[in-house]
């Protein structure tokens, strides 16, 4: 007879509480994931766009936030012991003020913005987006400093069926917001100038 499959322990909101503040990780359907600390182009890029938001939305309903800061998506949980997910996106927009509390948003923001790294990809593009989508965020972006895109995905019936690719040099004009505009080519550190130096030419008069 085949041994059973030792079972992984699962976490929560309540195991997540009692944790050091300087562990920063998530818990994803009570898997935990370690973060690790953002470099200076992140850093670069989370502000840039975080103050083009900010600037568009001063006065308005909507809010802008940015990690650190829980985003707790508690379904039919009653208890911090039901819940078992709870993220930092790195930028998020909420309209909805009854989801703002001290500890964090309760449940999905309108628009999320994750800064992707060659280590955070496949966890971005793959759980996260899964993520996202199930819990019913109408706009996620995932900006990739590297390729220097911004891959930009829509929520319709109920998934996110549309998708958009951006370039550094691209304005994206948000839909779900009317007026509302994020300038790339002020997100993305400039390219540096190459400069080219001529060969010497050799007289030989």
């Amino acid at each position: 007879m085949a041994g059973s499959a030792k079972r992984k322990k699962q976490y929560s909101y309540a195991d997540y509480l009692t944790w050091e503040n300087d562990q920063r990780c998530e818990i994803i359907d009570g898997d935990v994931f370690a973060m690790n600390s953002p470099g200076s182009s992140h850093q670069r890029i989370v502000r840039e766009i975080s103050t083009q938001l900010a600037v568009f939305f001063a006065g308005k309903e909507c809010e802008v936030f940015y990690a650190p800061l829980d985003v707790i998506f508690c379904s039919d949980a009653r208890t911090d012991s039901e819940i078992r997910t709870v993220v930092q996106p790195d930028i998020m927009v909420v309209c909805d003020r009854a989801k703002i509390e001290e500890r964090g948003i309760i449940g999905p923001p309108d628009l999320i913005v994750e800064v992707s790294s060659p280590s955070t990809a496949s966890h971005d593009n793959i759980r996260k987006r899964a993520l996202y989508e199930r819990e019913g965020v109408d706009e996620f972006w995932i900006v990739s400093p590297g390729d220097r895109l911004v891959r930009v995905y829509k929520r319709s019936a109920g998934r996110f069926n549309v998708e958009e690719v951006f370039d550094d040099e691209a304005v994206i004009t948000v839909e779900r917001f009317p007026g509302l505009s994020i300038d790339l080519k002020k997100v993305f550190p400039t390219r540096p100038t190459i400069y080219k130096v001529k060969a010497p030419v050799e007289d030989y008069g």
